[in-house]
């Protein structure tokens, strides 16, 4: 076990439209029982999915434009603004469109642009789709992704070539855990500072991972390199959380015991 003063966040993302870019943050709030704020708040319909606004249901992501099979995605840049609702896309350093997605106008226009540039991808209309308190994620819990750098760094080492760690589109990055360290905390609880969160399971890996979020091109096969050299697809592990608060880059991660929640 190392030292937990050693195992700090490397860095914070959240990724506010399902398939789309990250979003880097220096601090966030988490709440017990949910997802970082805005974390897959949105999703692009890729044919009728049947979702209900009024009863949100966890939903396959095969019901949206993803990375596992929509590697393009990866080609934009993208930003969502808090404050106004305002999604922002570049494409190729300049700004392709950008719509309020709390609006009918904002989303027709988010919308459009997929219609127009995505048009082979698609199986249907493109719809923009959320609900109050929902979470596209791709389980049915409202969980936190901790990714070990540590891990990524052996996948690395097992595809002989670098491996970007925003491949895993985690939230929180670990700097300190030997590799494969997080599957030892499933059932475990991590403090930082005074929020507590419980390690549920495992991450099972598809092939999202292998496009690069750089060039967004599909240039390796990573769950199968995984298992070839690991005997498993799965890194990084899924966290509820239990007790809520702020927690930032930087800070320090520990396990506790039952005694101290």
């Amino acid at each position: 076990m190392p030292n937990d003063s050693s195992v700090r966040i490397a860095s914070i993302y959240r990724y506010p439209v399902k398939g789309l870019s990250p979003e880097e943050l220096s601090g966030v709030v988490l709440s017990k029982g949910q997802t970082l704020p805005s974390d897959r708040r949105y999703a692009i319909e890729n044919g009728p999915s049947q979702f209900d606004p009024a009863n949100p249901k966890y939903l396959p992501k095969a019901y949206f434009l993803m990375l596992m099979r929509n590697e393009r995605l990866a080609g934009l840049q993208t930003h969502f603004d808090d404050a106004t609702n305002i999604f922002t896309i570049r494409h190729n350093g300049a700004v392709a469109v950008r719509g309020d997605l709390e609006t009918a106008e904002g989303r027709k226009a988010i919308e459009d642009f997929f219609r127009q540039e995505f048009a082979s991808d698609l199986k249907g209309e493109p719809k923009i789709l959320s609900a109050a308190g929902h979470s596209f994620s791709d389980v049915s819990a409202k969980v936190v992704s901790i990714i070990n750098l540590a891990s990524v760094a052996a996948v690395e080492n097992a595809a002989g070539q670098p491996v970007h760690p925003l491949r895993f589109r985690g939230n929180l990055y670990i700097d300190g855990w030997p590799g494969w360290h997080e599957f030892s905390l499933v059932s475990e609880t991590l403090a930082i500072g005074d929020v507590r969160m419980k390690v549920t399971k495992p991450i099972v890996r598809c092939a999202a991972i292998n496009v690069d979020p750089v060039t967004a091109e599909r240039d390796l096969n990573l769950p199968k390199t995984m298992v070839q050299h690991f005997g498993h697809d799965e890194c990084g592990v899924y966290a509820e959380v239990i007790a809520g608060g702020s927690v930032a880059a930087g800070d320090t991660i520990e396990v506790v015991s039952p005694s101290l929640l």
